[in-house]
This record gives C-alpha cells, structure tokens and sequence, in this order.
C-alpha cells in the first residue's frame, strides 16, 4: 500500500515491558483506516507489507506517541510513550483518490490573507452560494485537506473519498473559528497557529497547520 491508501488488519501492540495495550484481535474485528492517519512508524512499517503478510514492528517513540519522560506531565495518561512492539496482519488496502496539490502559500501566511485577532489567517478561495455562517456549537459537513508547513499532508477527507461530518465544538479551537467565516459552498485556507491547532500534543503534527476547506453542509 501507498501512504494514501485504506488498509485493512489486524494488531496487537505491547510496550517494552510485555503491556499489551491495543488489539483489533482481541476485539475480533479488523481496524480500517487510511494509513496516513496513524502513527508515523505504522504509515512506513505498512508500506513495507503485502496483502496476507504478518510481521512484527518494533517502533521507537519519536516515531509513535513521543518518548518516555520521567517529567513528563502527561504521563499515566493518553498513549503510551516510548518504544512500541505491533504485530501486524495485512488483510487488504484499496487505493485511495489522490490527494490535491500542496499548497504553493502553504509555508508562510501570505499577504492578501486576512487575520482574526486570535492569529487565524485565511482567504476564500472560491466563493460560497449560501448566506448563512454555521456556530460554535453547530454540526458541519466538510471535505478538507491538511498540511504542515514543509508540504506534508497529514489528512484529507478526499483521500478518503468520504466528507466528515462533525461538531465545530469538537475540533481544534482553529476549525471551530475558521469554520464560521464561511458559507456553504465556500472554499478557504485556513493557516493554523500551533497555539489553536494541537498545542504540542504527542502524536499530531506540530506548528502552524494550513487546511483547505469546503463547507458542503450546516445541518439544521
């Protein structure tokens, strides 16, 4: 499978220490998902395979939830940190669409961006045909695409060939505000400051964020 592609497995993961903390086998029941979605040494370990093949994985934290820390204030809570063993079947993957161009304004806020006062940044790339702007607490149906600032796409809801349908209060404090500039129909960049993106969490992609998004639908 490519980076872009929906496989299909099942895992069991340990820690070093022998704790088995996740198991699509033990739940009996193959996980699903895009592989550029998880963790960065399961979207490389996977490409490594072919459909039918099972092998075992050996992941150290940088690649997985950050390294182990004894002053670590998240520590006893969330992923576990450190190097991570996954045992891995690959049942199948199915070819995503591919994913659109990177950004060329994708590495730095451009000048006809404008700015709220939080430090969101944006521009309307195609104009909208509704009138209405959703709320903080309203649900939306978006199709979108996310990159760090070097080029990297970390998600795309049309990769996945599937809109995403979600509260604006649920998503990062970046979504919820630039979510509500717009229109349905309305295409927009939105760059992300780290401070309203994911703050340094383990695991997610790090500084400012840039995401094209389409606002398809504001359910009523």
């Amino acid at each position: 499978p490519t980076q872009y592609d929906v496989v299909t497995v099942n895992y069991t993961g340990w820690t070093t220490e022998g704790r088995m903390f996740d198991s699509s086998t033990k739940r009996g029941k193959p996980a699903e998902f895009p592989l550029n979605r998880v963790i960065k040494g399961w979207t490389e370990g996977v490409q490594l395979m072919v459909a039918g093949e099972k092998r075992r994985f050996w992941i150290p934290g940088t690649l997985a939830y950050g390294e182990a820390k004894t002053d670590d204030p998240h520590a006893g809570f969330g992923p576990p940190r450190g190097t991570l063993v996954f045992d891995v079947e690959l049942i199948s993957f199915k070819e995503s669409p591919k994913p659109p161009p990177v950004p060329k304004d994708v590495a730095k806020i451009p000048k006809n961006a404008k700015k709220t006062k939080s430090g969101l940044a944006s521009r309307v790339l195609k104009k909208g045909t509704g009138t209405e702007h959703p709320a903080a607490t309203s649900t939306v149906t978006v199709h979108y695409s996310g990159w760090t600032t070097d080029g990297k796409m970390f998600d795309s809801s049309i990769v996945r060939g599937s809109p995403a349908t979600f509260g604006l209060n649920q998503v990062i404090p970046g979504w919820t505000e630039g979510v509500q500039l717009m229109v349905v129909g309305e295409q927009r960049r939105l760059w992300i400051p780290e401070n309203l993106a994911y703050a340094g969490r383990p695991g997610r992609p790090a500084g400012m964020l840039v995401f094209d998004v389409e606002l398809l639908q504001i359910a009523k």
